[in-house]
């Protein structure tokens, strides 16, 4: 039998014999392996953050790089179900509505307000227009006042804000409400509604929906169009656009609205024309167009066939007064034009009587003395 301690003694012996003492050339290889993979991540890393900080600095305007502008979401800041309620109650079939803003001064009785209202009335066929049409009140008293003209009203509410008086070209009240504006409509297009865009001081007098370019993502209205729609040396104005609802559109007004940064004390409308020849619009195939002032027209560039007006705004022109004089012009000539027989409507050749009161403004404009004026 064999002993018990002997075979014990043997199996221990032969587990040592087993085992290989560790080898230090084994442990430096090790070490030099792991220093050359630390190496090759740390030199990865510097590469990336020194290629992020030269696509900042290598934008002629001081931009942050095309991935900053997808990060942002006004999301949080706008939701509201009230909001998404309105829009869908007007919406088109496709998902469009149209979309004005309000303040308290422009709201009041026989203002801005009511010749914008009636211009949708007596316009050819853009009556039906209205249904589609969402209102969105800066103030509780514009917010009152619209419902008493108008279903389809929101009340932007914002902490801090008054947008109830008139905001004078380039105040910081206005600079303020004209940048929350392109923020709010950034939201709209993030929430897959397309929108024509309307300043309230223009009057609607034909549809405009035959005039705009199919295939075009943002076509914006001109204060001067020199003929060629895709010519970005056009004078865009920013109170009349249609956008469409797109992934290239949401990141252009995420864009616009990040270039004010680059740009302070300067509004929307400028801002546009500093950054519309910006690789960022090629990079994410931006489709724009320029509409046509023969269509789309106003103060500082009249439409003068009647024939094929859609729109007018008084533009170029200073003082809420005077905007209320001149587009109460523009109306009663409308009306002069409507009531003539349908033949006499190809032949004839009728004229504004507007601007008037607006002239003197319209000639500082186009002196540039004080810039364009929505």
């Amino acid at each position: 039998m064999k002993n018990s301690a002997t075979g014990a003694a043997a199996d221990t012996a032969a587990a040592t014999d087993n085992l290989k003492p560790c080898n230090s050339a084994d442990i430096t290889g090790s070490h030099v392996v792991g220093r050359r993979i630390l190496k090759t991540i740390l030199l990865f890393v510097g590469i990336s953050v020194m290629w992020i900080v030269l696509q900042n600095y290598a934008s002629p305007f001081g931009f942050m790089p095309v991935s900053y502008y997808f990060s942002s979401s006004y999301s949080k800041e706008f939701y509201d179900p009230k909001l998404e309620n309105v829009l869908r109650n007007a919406s088109m079939k496709d998902k469009t509505v149209i979309l004005t803003t309000l303040n308290d001064a422009w709201a009041e009785p026989d203002s801005i307000f009511d010749i914008f209202l009636e211009s949708f009335r007596i316009g050819n066929q853009t009556e039906r227009l209205l249904k589609h049409l969402v209102v969105i009140t800066l103030d509780q008293k514009a917010y009152a006042r619209c419902l008493v003209l108008h279903p389809h009203c929101y009340y932007l509410k914002t902490k801090g804000d008054n947008f109830s008086s008139e905001a004078f070209f380039m105040s910081s009240d206005y600079l303020h409400m004209m940048w929350r504006r392109i923020q709010f409509l950034g939201y709209i297009l993030e929430l897959g509604y397309s929108f024509v865009f309307t300043d309230t001081d223009i009057v609607w007098l034909r549809d405009p929906f035959q005039h705009f370019y199919k295939n075009a993502d943002f076509q914006i209205a001109c204060d001067y169009f020199n003929g060629n729609s895709y010519d970005v040396k056009n004078m865009p104005n920013g109170g009349f656009n249609y956008v469409k609802s797109n992934n290239r559109t949401i990141r252009f007004y995420k864009f616009w609205f990040d270039s004010r940064k680059s740009y302070p004390k300067q509004h929307d409308q400028d801002v546009l024309n500093k950054i519309k020849n910006h690789s960022f619009f090629s990079e994410i195939k931006l489709r724009m167009r320029f509409l046509d002032t023969a269509y789309f027209g106003g103060f500082c560039q009249a439409s003068r066939d009647f024939n094929k007006v859609c729109t007018m705004h008084a533009n170029c022109c200073v003082g809420l007064e005077n905007k209320v004089d001149d587009l109460k012009l523009l109306l009663l000539d409308w009306r002069k034009y409507v009531a003539l027989p349908p033949n006499e409507k190809q032949n004839s050749h009728p004229s504004w009587s507007a601007p008037k009161s607006c002239r003197g403004s319209i000639g500082r404009a186009m002196n540039g003395k004080t810039g364009h004026n929505r």
